[in-house]
């Protein structure tokens, strides 16, 4: 009789990223939860020298495995190799720090006084949802505007994800994500050190 392997905890990370897909928009302070995503990876990597993060405790790739394996909305079509180049893979990482970088200076400015606070969330860096809908008085509006600019990044990846997941394997956006390309990156120079 085959005994039921038990599940470990860190296999339901895929829970904490929904739930934080779903609530931030309704609180956008929650969007500061998102950089557990950016920080711990790159931590991992600094001191273990591995990619244990996103082989292991990525919820959005387990999110993305169980949508496009579980319940086989993925084609299953081998990534292609553009997508798999490093050229493609270093200019996409360009691009998103980029736009990090922008995203923070947005913020910067709100936290100056120079712009007033946009409560807009930002799908592939063109299209403006507004988001006015809910008070953030109890806040610092440099704070809600980081949550804004923040998750409107996550989001986006998010979407980019699902739309590599519905053309080709599941975790086809682990190719080229940016946190893997960084943490690679580190356990690269790691290995040389």
């Amino acid at each position: 009789m085959k005994m039921k392997q038990q599940t470990k905890w860190y296999e339901k990370l895929w829970i904490a990223s929904s739930i934080y897909l779903i609530l931030s928009p309704f609180n956008i302070l929650f969007a500061w939860l998102g950089l557990l995503c950016f920080f711990i990876p790159l931590l991992i990597s600094m001191f273990k020298g591995s990619k244990v993060y996103c082989n292991r405790y990525c919820g959005r790739g387990q999110l993305l495995t169980i949508l496009g394996d579980r319940f086989k909305l993925s084609r299953n079509k081998a990534t292609p190799r553009w997508m798999r180049s490093n050229y493609f893979r270093y200019g996409f990482l360009i691009f998103f720090l980029t736009m990090f970088v922008n995203m923070l200076m947005n913020t910067y400015y709100v936290l100056r006084g120079a712009k007033g606070l946009k409560q807009v969330i930002t799908i592939l860096w063109t299209f403006k949802l507004p988001w006015n809908f809910a008070t953030y008085s109890y806040a610092s509006s440099w704070i809600v505007q980081f949550g804004f600019g923040f998750y409107s990044i996550m989001l986006t990846s998010t979407i980019l994800g699902l739309i590599t997941m519905l053309l080709y394997k599941p975790r086809s956006w682990c190719v080229y994500c940016p946190m893997g390309t960084m943490t690679q990156g580190i356990c690269k120079l790691k290995d040389k050190m």
